[in-house]
């Protein structure tokens, strides 16, 4: 039979098929891996964050600039991209998000000025992808830069704050990341960096193998507890012992807090664009 074959002695171990966003979410809270993941049909999600339209219309803004022809990458295409791609969602009302849609585009103005358009990615938001001993890992990397002989991972960032080294070295995506560029381009790579296009900032970080071992001990330990919570579930296992929820003050934004009256009482539901940074108040 088929399945008495899969169970052979000295057959390879089966893998958990995972990304980065994946682990991090069981980390943060089972309970939310398990809607996300395994509950179908699936619960419904929470409305959307202004501060992920504009981090989503950033990046779809420099993925389309560097597919432009060499000679039309300017800033003013930047601005143009970022704009028909703009949407209103998760904002206050129709003011706060042209005041948004501005700064964003004041953010790519200054970023893509610094940039060389002659200096061809190794790739933009490519998808990589690696084994470990346990894992068959995969992302999406915002670009990958070619620097001499090697290759450099960089992630955009929008956020309030700028990165720091401590950021690009305790990112796991970050890290496996590395091992995915490694494995699907057959090329050196062992720096990430961070750019936050609000500040003009850079945080990087050199990997050694040392510290990505690290990382994937890690992620293997988190799989490993997924799949422990995983078949106690199909077990028969209480679904709340399985995949417990954890409370905290993160259940004021989470996606599925609407299903989740444990997450409902630990904390109130923050407004859609609370997560921007604090605008100034206007000049006497």
């Amino acid at each position: 039979m088929v399945g008495d074959q899969l169970e052979m002695p000295g057959m390879p171990k089966r893998l958990f098929s995972c990304t980065p966003s994946k682990l991090a979410t069981f980390a943060d809270c089972p309970r939310r891996y398990r809607f996300a993941y395994l509950t179908q049909p699936r619960p419904p999600r929470g409305p959307a964050w202004a501060h992920n339209t504009v981090g989503a219309a950033v990046h779809a803004a420099l993925r389309s600039w560097w597919d432009l022809p060499v000679e039309k990458r300017t800033a003013s295409a930047a601005r143009q991209l970022l704009y028909s791609g703009w949407s209103p969602a998760g904002f206050r009302d129709g003011e706060q998000a042209q005041t948004w849609r501005a700064k964003a585009a004041g953010w790519l103005t200054d970023y893509v000025a610094e940039l060389d358009p002659t200096d061809e990615p190794a790739g933009t938001e490519r998808t990589v992808g690696a084994t470990t001993g346990a894992l068959a890992l995969s992302g999406r990397v915002d670009r990958i830069d070619r620097r001499g002989d090697e290759l450099v991972v960089v992630d955009y960032k929008t956020g309030r704050t700028p990165s720091t080294e401590d950021d690009a070295r305790s990112s796991p995506a970050l890290a496996l990341y590395v091992l995915g560029v490694r494995r699907t381009l057959r090329r050196a790579c062992s720096r990430v960096e961070l750019h936050h296009l609000p500040s003009g900032t850079v945080a990087a970080f050199e990997h050694t193998e040392r510290s990505l071992a690290n990382h994937v001990r890690r992620a293997e330990d988190i799989a490993h507890d997924i799949t422990t919570a995983t078949e106690a579930l199909e077990g028969g296992a209480d679904v709340d012992a399985a995949f417990p929820p954890v409370p905290g003050q993160q259940c004021s934004w989470c996606d599925f807090r609407s299903s989740c009256p444990t997450g409902q009482a630990a904390a109130p539901a923050r407004e859609t664009w609370s997560f921007l940074p604090t605008e100034p108040a206007p000049a006497d």
